[in-house]
């Protein structure tokens, strides 16, 4: 039995990434569309939970996060080349769906999924990268607390079921801008900022 006390948050922000003295902003939500989620569940970054947690609707906040407590440091042996024809349907290169920096979804030989971004099209092989698009990337977060009080068991059993049934979920990412599945693995379409873009949402991925 769960007896975590959860609580359910939403908040506006905008998301700005920083790296190599430069920062650009990378996602937006809004009052009438926030990211809202509820804590205890792991469905986004851990030190983005804590950061607003303990915050009263209506406060503002502006905080940084570290590569390592956002999505890691970019990792160059996670760029690799694969062969055109693994991305052909019916002998015919996927020209639609395969795009240079598009998400995509791969697979190993032992079942494992990866979100990639594509990252060159050639002419007999493809460039993708495994990092998450903010990796090595600090996050700046600067934003409004819209709600925050206790989730209400009828949430919590909802959310529940949502993540057993396997749709991974974000929590609610909020806003509407998402395309192309570009939140990254886990995150559902149309649950990111208006902002978002190649997989540039903060959910945890």
């Amino acid at each position: 039995m769960n007896n975590i006390q959860h609580k359910y948050i939403a908040v506006s922000y905008e998301l700005f990434a920083q790296a190599d003295g430069e920062s650009h902003l990378v996602e937006r939500t809004t009052e009438g569309k926030p990211f809202d989620f509820l804590t205890g569940f792991g469905v986004t970054l851990e030190d983005f939970e804590k950061a607003v947690e303990g915050l009263q609707k209506d406060e503002n906040f502006d905080f940084t996060l570290t590569p390592e407590q956002g999505y890691g440091e970019y990792i160059q042996e996670r760029v690799f080349d694969l062969d055109k024809e693994i991305f052909s349907i019916d002998g015919k290169f996927d020209s639609k769906n395969i795009r240079e920096g598009s998400i995509i979804p791969l697979q190993n030989e032992e079942g494992q999924r990866f979100m990639a971004q594509v990252l060159e099209i050639g002419d007999s092989k493809v460039k993708v990268d495994l990092n998450h698009p903010l990796a090595g990337k600090s996050l700046n977060f600067k934003g409004t607390v819209i709600e925050n009080r206790e989730a209400t068991e009828e949430e919590v059993n909802m959310l529940i079921k949502h993540l057993s049934g396997g749709c991974g979920g974000c929590g609610g990412c909020g806003g509407n801008g998402c395309e192309n599945g570009s939140c990254g693995e886990g995150c559902e379409k149309d649950n990111c900022g208006e902002g978002c873009n190649q997989g540039s949402c903060h959910c945890k991925q």
